[in-house]
């Protein structure tokens, strides 16, 4: 269990490199007119990603989850996975990339990276992980539950996220 703690940790860290990042990305976009969507769901997406960090160390705890290698290996293999994507998305969006929707007007889509494929690739990587890291210690719970909530917020956070993309130029 101990590993797996380490593993939660590291997440949490990577979450709060996260959110320097987007701290200093929001700066630079609102100096440059950006406009914020979306305000009023954004509380709720911290609320379910903390609850996410927690509940991946209380449920193999208290539920006694045991390791199951069968399970936890492949997916810590997803988790690790969408880390890479996750940091693909975020460099190639440079100083656009956030944690909140700011769209500067005017601004090209960008069409670079993982955006070649898919549209939202973050949220990919976001549901994999809501997904996979309470799974690496068999809290089936946390990752049922997590996941739901997330599909539910993802359908706002998307059209939000939709209609202030649609401020940006496509060409």
């Amino acid at each position: 269990m101990s590993w797996y703690v380490l593993l939660v940790m590291a997440v949490a860290a990577e979450r709060v490199v996260e959110l320097v990042v987007a701290r200093r990305n929001a700066a630079w976009s609102l100096s440059r007119n950006g406009v914020e969507h979306g305000r009023n769901h954004y509380p709720v997406m911290v609320v379910l990603h903390t609850a996410l960090l927690a509940c991946c160390l209380i449920e193999p705890v208290l539920g006694n989850r045991p390791f199951l290698p069968a399970l936890g290996w492949p997916m810590l293999v997803v988790v690790l996975l969408a880390q890479a994507l996750r940091w693909w998305c975020i460099t190639t969006l440079g100083p656009h990339w956030n944690t909140r929707v700011i769209v500067i007007p005017g601004a090209r889509l960008v069409r670079a990276g993982p955006y070649r494929f898919v549209r939202h690739p973050n949220y990919v990587a976001v549901v994999a992980e809501v997904a996979a890291l309470p799974l690496v210690h068999s809290a089936w719970m946390t990752a049922s539950v997590l996941t739901a909530a997330n599909v539910m917020l993802l359908v706002v956070r998307i059209r939000c996220e939709n209609a202030a993309l649609g401020t940006a130029v496509t060409a």
